[in-house]
């Protein structure tokens, strides 16, 4: 893919590829907007740190996938809106 409005891959990074594997990375979302749902459409583990549970995300790609734009920005309007 190109860079565009829906798509920006940013090899110069320091921590390019943050996740290992993906064909393509999507860096528009390169902090998960994502992150504060319970019930995101990705795949994040749950730890306990200091008697605390936490999200993490490392092993997550979902909003890094380029065909997964409209999905993130879909859940990010309904997520603003109220609805």
């Amino acid at each position: 893919m190109t860079d565009s409005y829906r798509f920006f891959e940013n090899k110069k990074c320091m921590y390019y590829p943050c996740h290992k594997g993906a064909k393509e990375l999507n860096c528009l979302f390169c902090y998960c907007p994502l992150y504060h749902m319970e019930n995101c459409p990705g795949n994040p583990q749950y730890i306990e740190k200091a008697g605390k549970k936490i999200k993490a995300c490392t092993n997550c790609t979902f909003p890094h996938k380029p065909e997964n734009y409209d999905t993130v920005i879909k859940l990010l309007s309904l997520d603003y809106s109220g609805a």
